[in-house]
């Protein structure tokens, strides 16, 4: 298989689980937002594997789709600032790829708390632009006695942390450390490593 066919098809796969697991919601925000079962990570391994470009335009397309699945839509800005840069914010994992932790690209040689790393820089790129846009497009909601900045921030946090600090716990676990390994492009069977 091609570099690029390994890289569309790692891509296409992550952006259809993650869509599947945005459905799957521990706790749904009442004006938007959820605490979805992984997807922020899921759209973050892409970029992680392949780099930065690559992790981009696979969380660009996430967002567009996010768009066209769920579309809220107050003003045509605020379209571009919730789903393109909202969610193509978390290609920002690929910061901390694999590819630049190791001589032969290869992510059985990286650190999986680059992973952590990038996938922290990429939620936090979330959170700044799901501020933002709640500040510039839905601070007439801000609690009673907030400043719409402040609400957005602590809304927004809210839920991005909460899922962040999820995934943080999930990928310090040893059995998922061995899949993420697996799975990778150019993954291996670790059974035999001591």
């Amino acid at each position: 298989m091609s570099k690029f066919s390994t890289k569309l098809t790692y891509s296409a796969m992550a952006i259809a689980l993650a869509t599947i697991l945005s459905y799957v919601k521990l706790y749904d925000f009442p004006f938007g937002g959820s605490v979805t079962c992984f997807s922020m990570l899921i759209i973050c391994l892409p970029g992680y594997w392949f780099g930065l470009g690559t992790g981009l335009l696979t969380a660009v397309a996430y967002g567009v789709l996010q768009f066209i699945l769920n579309p809220y839509v107050l003003f045509p800005l605020q379209v571009v600032v919730d789903y393109v840069l909202a969610f193509g914010a978390l290609g920002l994992s690929g910061v901390f790829s694999s590819r630049s932790c190791s001589p032969d690209s290869k992510m059985t040689h990286a650190p999986i708390r680059n992973l952590t790393y990038g996938y922290l820089l990429a939620i936090f790129g979330r959170f700044l632009f799901t501020s933002l846009s709640g500040w510039l497009f839905f601070g007439e909601y801000a609690w009673k006695g907030w400043n719409p900045l402040a609400y957005s921030m602590a809304y927004n946090g809210a839920y991005v942390s909460a899922e962040g600090l999820l995934t943080v716990l999930l990928l310090a676990l040893p059995p998922v450390k061995k899949a993420l390994i697996q799975i990778a492009p150019g993954g291996r069977n670790t059974e035999s490593q001591p």
